[in-house]
């Protein structure tokens, strides 16, 4: 039922009104929608999380609004080019610098207007109340996979093939719980696919191919229907599919990326199925990052 909080500040006189909303917004806040009426007017500035805190015990030597910041060193530096454009070295007076708090924490207060106190501060350890990212692991221990991979541009997709088969090994596989599939070309990788997600004998499927551009529209029409094949065989079946089909300009780029320059994506195909597989088993079990 709680939708959100407001602290209302009244501000004096229109000269202050207009002074503390420049202040703000030369902070970067969110401005909201406000209100001006012929009594009275509101600037309204928002902010993504809102605490209501009541302490019992020693009060924080701070001001009674605290602003939790990502940044804290370019907001102090924001108020303080604020405050002197506004009153010159002397209007520095109302910023204190930035101190460390017993709570593991720094903290600066600052009065863009005389009797206006907000403290500014931020966690010292920078992934301090940054929520918990669930992540896969790389471990590919238990897992079982299946590789597709086209024969057509060979030269190409059997590098592919040695780093996926590196990187499953790598990371713990076992080779008999990975099932290599060779189908004549990028067309037919959907399918097969879509097959082995099927049977439902496999954790995730890495899908390797070579696409070189022509002269003719031949080559988007097989990209396009290979990518949607993929994504379609993936998303109905819940089996982690991940992309290893090239698709280069010339034989050179492709030769790059299996290995010779720009690392081998057969091998990043794999690993990013190896996550995968791990990340959904997470987050089917509700286990911990």
């Amino acid at each position: 039922m709680i939708k959100g909080i407001s602290f209302l500040r009244p501000a004096g006189s229109a000269a202050v009104y207009d002074r503390l909303a420049g202040f703000f917004s030369a902070l970067g806040f969110a401005p909201g929608k406000g209100w001006k009426e012929e009594s009275s007017r509101g600037a309204s500035f928002l902010a993504p999380l809102g605490n209501l805190e009541f302490v019992d015990g020693q009060f924080p030597s701070t001001a009674d609004v605290l602003v939790e910041v990502t940044a804290l060193d370019a907001v102090y530096q924001a108020a303080e080019s604020w405050l002197r454009a506004q009153g010159g070295d002397a209007a520095l007076a109302r910023l204190k610098p930035i101190t460390e708090t017993h709570w593991k924490s720094r903290i600066f207060t600052v009065e863009p207007e005389p009797g206006f106190p907000f403290s500014f501060w931020a966690w010292a350890d920078p992934q301090r109340g940054k929520p918990v990212a669930v992540e896969g692991d790389l471990s590919a221990a238990g897992m079982r996979f299946g590789i597709v991979v086209a024969r057509w541009n060979a030269v190409i997709t059997e590098r592919l093939l040695e780093g996926a088969l590196d990187a499953l090994l790598r990371s713990g596989a076992k080779r008999a719980d990975i099932e290599v599939v060779r189908v004549p070309g990028a067309w037919e990788i959907p399918a097969a696919a879509r097959t082995i997600a099927n049977l439902g004998q496999v954790d995730a499927i890495v899908t390797l191919g070579c696409l070189l551009r022509g002269e003719t529209a031949h080559y988007e029409a097989i990209y396009n229907e290979v990518a949607r094949g993929i994504g379609q065989s993936q998303q109905e079946t819940g089996i982690p599919h991940s992309f290893g089909v090239l698709t280069c300009e010339t034989l050179e780029q492709a030769l790059d990326r299996a290995g010779i320059k720009a690392g081998n994506k057969g091998f990043e195909a794999a690993t990013a199925a190896i996550e995968m597989v791990s990340l959904r088993r997470k987050l089917q079990t509700g286990g911990p990052a």
